[in-house]
């Protein structure tokens, strides 16, 4: 049985470690011919390294991994389970964060780790980009835990985003937007239009759309929950520029899809450098606009149409009514309006003010009561 108190003993004249952990029993043997005090030293060694595991015996050793084998992992999941723009940012995020944890295991990155390279990002002139790194980089560490790839506690907890600068809000004028499309070939051209009268998000919702989702007859547009980015299915009236441009398409449709190629494949890889071509030869290129200034676009005009946030939110399909208030500081000419639908719907109903008694005296009266002054002057004169 196991031995009390140090859990040394001397059996047939060998030294001997008998001790109980997390209920299991470990015998050991220490060494012949020596004395009780050094087989007490070094029974502590032995019992150390049983509990560190370096025996085999023990607990076993943390799972701890690459950050760039965790990386390749956490990628490919994204690639499967997230929409193509948000695992194309992840990315991207994740590349940056290698050049500042390349080599180490994640048990190695601490948070003054993070700190850093945040500090790194900010001095690069990337003060928002370095909001979304760490951001990644904290779902990063969850999801690597869950697959038991690591075992540790996560580093960027507590760690605190920077502050963002509230950016300007940038939408397209009308006569931007004829200069822009002036130099857009198809379809380039129509689904810049759609997305300026429908709001849809270029990226996720538009590209991602399908004949099967358009009815023309009714004049209604339908994103599906899969690619919402509020996880909901939502539908949007489509108004007559919407409706034109879309009958263009359909009578040259090649797929499934409304906007492809030539040989029918989605349009995604080829937006960005028609995009750019068009924003250069309209000399409106570095001027901001990118194609999410469409969805902007789209707002800003509702809400200068006079039409409620409640309705354009919807339209939109914003998760909260805070995302769209930032629009309402466009249309200043509708509040000037607004309140004067007050004066104009309740007449003034406060009498006019009272004459004053003199006022209503005869002309007569207020001529003889000048009378004497005027006898006077004349009498001054002669």
């Amino acid at each position: 049985m196991a031995r009390q108190g140090s859990g040394v003993y001397d059996r047939g004249g060998s030294w001997w470690l008998d001790f109980r952990h997390q209920g299991q029993r470990h015998i050991v043997k220490i060494g012949a011919n020596i004395k009780r005090s050094v087989a007490v030293e070094l029974a502590g060694v032995q019992r150390v390294r049983i509990l560190r595991g370096e025996l085999g015996i023990g607990p076993k050793k943390r799972r701890d991994s690459l950050f760039e084998t965790a990386k390749e992992e956490f990628l490919k999941w994204a690639d499967t389970n997230k929409k193509p723009n948000t695992a194309r940012c992840y990315r991207q995020y994740l590349e940056e964060l290698e050049g500042s944890f390349r080599g180490k295991r994640l048990s190695q990155i601490c948070r003054l780790d993070v700190e850093r390279h945040k500090r790194t990002r900010i001095e690069a002139g990337a003060r928002v980009r370095a909001n979304r790194e760490v951001s990644a980089l904290k779902n990063f560490y969850n999801r690597c835990r869950e697959w038991g790839l690591y075992e540790g506690e996560n580093p960027v907890i507590g760690i605190k985003l920077l502050k963002e600068p509230q950016q300007r809000l940038r939408y397209l004028e009308y006569e931007e937007e004829a200069r822009l499309l002036a130099h857009c070939t198809e379809p380039l051209r129509s689904l810049l239009v759609v997305a300026i009268n429908t709001g849809l998000r270029i990226e996720s919702e538009a590209l991602a759309l399908k004949w099967r989702d358009v009815d023309l007859h009714r004049k209604l547009l339908s994103v599906p929950a899969a690619y919402a980015k509020s996880g909901k299915t939502r539908t949007i009236p489509l108004n007559s520029r919407a409706v034109s441009a879309l009958e263009r398409l359909k009578a040259g449709a090649l797929s499934e899809y409304v906007f492809h190629d030539k040989v029918g494949e989605p349009y995604y890889s080829m937006l960005d450098k028609p995009f750019a071509a068009a924003l250069k030869a309209a000399g409106l290129a570095n001027t901001g606009i990118t194609p999410h200034v469409m969805r902007h676009t789209f707002a800003s005009r509702l809400v200068m149409a006079g039409v409620d946030l409640r309705t354009v939110q919807e339209l939109g399909g914003w998760s909260d009514l805070s995302l769209v208030q930032r629009y309402s500081h466009l249309a200043p000419l509708h509040k000037s309006q607004a309140v004067e639908k007050i004066a104009a719907a309740f007449p003034d109903a406060m009498p006019k003010p009272a004459e004053h008694a003199l006022d209503k005296k005869p002309v007569s009266m207020r001529k003889s009561r000048h009378a004497p002054v005027a006898q006077l002057d004349r009498a001054a004169v002669s």
